[in-house]
């Protein structure tokens, strides 16, 4: 099983709000695992944290802007790797014409 830390010490090492976690689970923005009543966020969840934590109590950017900065990037994101793809494409057949 991946590596895992409870809520209780992430608020307790990040200094974060036990309710500003919640909210950015209930907002959709980290998905958590519950097992034994006890909330979990996986490792590779954890630069999702840092990063809302950062925007949210060094930027004062609300949980509204942060999820709509969080579908942005994704989305930007997505945007690239699919331009990256169609310049892949584009090249491909581009190669296939000069062979001609």
């Amino acid at each position: 099983m991946s590596e895992r830390i409870s809520r209780e010490e992430l608020v307790k090492i990040y200094n974060i709000e036990i309710t500003f976690f919640d909210d950015l689970v209930e907002y959709g923005l980290l998905n958590i695992h519950i097992e034994n009543d006890i909330h979990y966020l996986m490792y590779e969840d954890l630069q999702d944290l840092e990063k809302f934590s950062n925007w949210h109590y060094d930027l004062e950017i609300n949980l509204p802007g942060l999820e709509v900065i969080h579908n942005m990037l994704n989305k930007l994101n997505a945007l690239k790797n699919r331009n990256r793809e169609l310049m892949n494409k584009l090249a491909a057949i581009s190669d296939q014409y000069e062979d001609i």
